[in-house]
Formats: structure tokens, sequence, C-alpha cells
């Protein structure tokens, strides 16, 4: 199998599927091992089993509606005829996880000249600077040439952060003095970009402004600088989302995607949760796909996120 990339696809890591399995340990635990012993030594779907099945889809942070769909399905086969038995339950289940996730998913934005631009967005404490690190960690590794660019000049916190970043992933960083305005880093971070055949653009942004207006304003803006340098860029907005915030993200998840024309999820921390089952429920609420994991805290714990991968790692 291939990554896809914004320059065409790569091979898959060879040990991709035992570290992601690895990094979902917990959510397996908290989701599959609990439908399991909820199935466990049951031959006849009732009522009763089907309510101890709900609670437990439901705590697993799948969201309300996939649950609902879940439900359905398993009532439907019974009435069809096809499922008789608890233990079918599991299969159909793990279906559903699957046709949700797949429907979410989009091919990422295919770039012809160089630089592939790529914005991030989310609230502070999401671990958006880290990603970023990682991200252009992961960039290096196929071969390409990255740039940082710190538009996130509201704290000196996150200019110097993401500076000790750049140095761990040995690429180049764009800054100005903090205070200063984030589309003229931007600029300045495009035109270096062009002028040394950079291939990729990772552009931080500001987690927090004093009101929502001034947030989609300051992003508007942004995206229109992008344009001026570079036709077409962002190519990417993808929005960094903690995994152990479970369902409090999406509310905020969904005013990104309202002012910042998101296109994709990096979800991060999914080590550390047992809810892990949040990334259904945020690609279904959000019609998004999720494009990356974070499963820990090296430079290379974060893994392309595929539909198929993610789904046999919880259930086999």
């Amino acid at each position: 199998m291939a990554i896809q990339t914004l320059f065409g696809s790569v091979p898959t890591e060879p040990n991709l599927l035992d570290r992601l399995k690895a990094g979902i340990q917990k959510t397996r635990s908290g989701l599959v091992d609990r439908i399991e012993d909820v199935l466990s030594g049951r031959k006849e779907i009732d009522a009763e089993l089907l309510e101890e099945l709900e609670y437990t889809l439901i705590t697993a942070d799948l969201g309300v509606r996939t649950v609902q769909d879940i439900l359905e399905r398993i009532r439907v086969s019974i009435d069809r005829r096809s499922t008789g038995d608890a233990t079918e339950i599991r299969g159909l289940i793990r279906e559903q996880l699957l046709e949700t996730l797949r429907a979410s998913e989009t091919p990422v934005h295919v770039v012809r000249t160089p630089p592939a631009v790529v914005m991030l967005v989310g609230i502070n404490g999401a671990g958006k600077t880290t990603t970023i690190g990682k991200l252009a960690h992961r960039f290096l590794g196929e071969g390409r040439k990255v740039l940082l660019c710190a538009a996130d000049t509201f704290r000196a916190a996150a200019i110097e952060q993401l500076e000790v970043w750049a140095e761990r992933a040995r690429v180049d960083l764009i800054r100005q003095k903090t205070g200063a305005d984030p589309s003229a880093v931007v600029f300045d971070a495009l035109q270096a970009a062009k002028a040394r055949g950079v291939d990729y653009v990772i552009i931080d942004t500001a987690g927090r402004l004093h009101t929502k207006e001034n947030l989609m304003a300051e992003l508007e803006k942004m995206r229109r600088t992008c344009q001026r340098v570079v036709p077409g860029a962002p190519h990417e907005v993808w929005l960094v989302m903690d995994a152990t915030t479970g369902q409090n993200g999406l509310e905020q998840a969904r005013k990104f995607t309202e002012s910042a024309g998101v296109t994709g999820i990096i979800l991060t921390k999914l080590d550390g949760t047992a809810k892990g089952g949040v990334v259904v429920a945020i690609a279904r609420e959000l019609n998004l796909p999720i494009r990356f994991i974070g499963v820990g805290e090296k430079i290379d714990d974060l893994l392309p996120f595929e539909p198929e991968r993610f789904v046999e790692s919880l259930f086999d």
C-alpha cells in the first residue's frame, strides 16, 4: 500500500500497522474489548443486550448519531433474519465504523508546482506546534525540503517552541518579533520558499484571539496572502485536535471549520485516551477526513490515517 502526499504517493512504512496497534491500545481496550465483554457468552440478541451495547459504544465516544446507525443496522439485520447470533454483531459494528470513516475521506490536494502550503489551525494546547515539528520530520522523510512559518505572533512562547522543533527537525524557520502582523510573516515565508526552492511550507497560526470574528478575519487575511504569493495556496488547512477532549472538542472544531476552510483533521494524543472512538464521531459530524494521528511524544509518532488500517488495528 501507499500513503498519499501533496506530491503524489509514497510507500507505506513496513511497520506502520504494528505502530498503529500499539498507539491505539487504550482505545482497543475501551471499545473492542468492552464490546466483546458485552457479547461474551450471549447467543440471543435481546433488548437488554442492545441497551448494554448502546451504553458501551456511547461511552467510547463514537457519537450518538454513529451509535444510532450501528443499532439500526443490527435491528435491520435481525428483521431480515441475516443476524440472529450475538457473535455476528462484532462484524456489523466493524463494517459500520469503516463505512463511516470512508464516507468522509477525500484525496489530498496534489500540488504540481512547489511550494505546497499547509496551514495548521486549532486551539492552544491541542499540540499544534509539536505536530508541526513532527510533520516537518515526516515531509523530510519523503525527501522534501521544508520551511516553517511562525505566524502565531501573539505568544512569544509559540515562536520559541517552534524554533525548538525547527532545530530538532533540522528545518529552517521564518519568524518576526512578537506582535507582528501574521500575514506579513506568511508573505515573508512564502517569498523565501520560492527563492530557496522549498517543497513544503507549514504555517503555524494563533490558537486563540479575543473573538471568533477576529479569528476569522485574521485567518482569512492569511489565506488571501497565501493566494497572492502562491496561486492556489493554502493547499491544505488542517485542524489539530486533542483526542483526549473527546466530544467536547467537536464544537470548537466546528468554529474553526467555518472560519478557516478546514480540509482535514490531525488528531493528537490518541495514545493517551481510551475514547479514541471520537475519530469516528469527528469524521461523521464534521464530514472531514482524518489526515494524521499522534500516538506518542517522539518526533516520528505522527502516523498517516487510513480507515482500513485503523479499523483493522482495533478489531484484529
